[in-house]
């Protein structure tokens, strides 16, 4: 048990169930970090103990800030909507693999294949650790993020990936959003001058031609992202999990921002129940 303000509960990994409960998101809240182009969380309390007796506050968000699940509708035009998903493609079992990268590094292909080529299954949820979220903060963490390419796009898509998470600002390399020199960006037009500086000469058009060509690849099939993991991501990471990151049921939704939960069951004990009646 843990108490908790003065009331106790079962805790995440000490329960009734028998069951290791793991966090995978990032805090939401005031002045959270923030996708630089977006407004910022506003929440204010509309009733409050003072004034009403209760605790009620209004929150004016995007869906695309802490750690998150973009629907097929958010990039690929005529694609489904968050609500439109079936129920499966949150939850499942998969795996928390690490693939060390530093700024503005790419992750491959060859990067999965040799983190869990081995182990990867058709169908898995597939969680990347980067060591990224540790920089999450509000600053350099979205401009300077290392990225998926369409060659782990294309290695996704030939294991059956049914999700991907990942401890990065994007779906896609920030160089190859509007971060960079694509679509209405680029909204920090000083990096260009940095990155031909750290590419040692290539231009950032060279080595991002295409506009978030990993979310077009993997949303045009089926493959849903998660961006912006953190939480307790280390103490899975090398894992099999089974996972759930259910989305609100928002008619047309974009994404949503999820509690992505990794789940342990090293006894073997708990069922999901069969149906009987009573």
């Amino acid at each position: 048990m843990v108490e908790i303000r003065g009331i106790e509960f079962q805790a995440n990994t000490d329960n009734d169930m028998g069951l290791e409960f793991y966090n995978l998101s990032h805090r939401y809240g005031f002045q959270c970090p923030n996708w630089p182009y977006f407004k910022d969380v506003q929440i204010d309390r509309k009733h409050y103990m003072a004034k009403s007796g209760v605790l009620s506050q209004t929150i004016t968000t995007t869906m695309h800030v802490t750690t998150h699940i973009d629907a097929p509708a958010h990039v690929v035009q005529g694609t489904p909507f968050i609500d439109e998903v079936p129920l499966p493609h949150f939850f499942g079992s998969g795996l928390v693999v690490s693939v060390p990268k530093k700024k503005w590094e790419q992750i491959t292909g060859d990067d999965l294949e040799k983190a869990c080529g081995h182990a990867i299954r058709k169908g898995d949820v597939l969680i990347i650790n980067t060591g990224w979220h540790k920089q999450y903060e509000d600053g350099d963490y979205f401009a300077y993020c290392p990225g998926l390419v369409p060659s782990a796009a294309e290695w996704m898509i030939e294991k059956g990936v049914k999700v991907v998470g990942h401890d990065t600002q994007a779906n896609d390399h920030p160089l190859a959003t509007a971060i960079g020199p694509q679509r209405n960006g680029p909204i920090m037009p000083h990096l260009e001058k940095e990155y031909l500086e750290w590419s040692g000469g290539t231009p950032w058009e060279v080595d991002f031609p295409e506009w978030e060509p990993v979310h077009n690849m993997l949303f045009s099939r089926g493959i849903l992202g998660i961006e912006n993991v953190g939480g307790d991501l280390d103490a899975v990471t090398g894992k099999r999990c089974t996972f759930a990151f259910f989305p609100w049921n928002w008619d047309r939704g974009d994404g949503c921002i999820i509690r992505l939960v990794a789940m342990i069951d090293k006894n073997q004990s708990y069922r999901i129940e069969a149906g009987e009646e009573f």
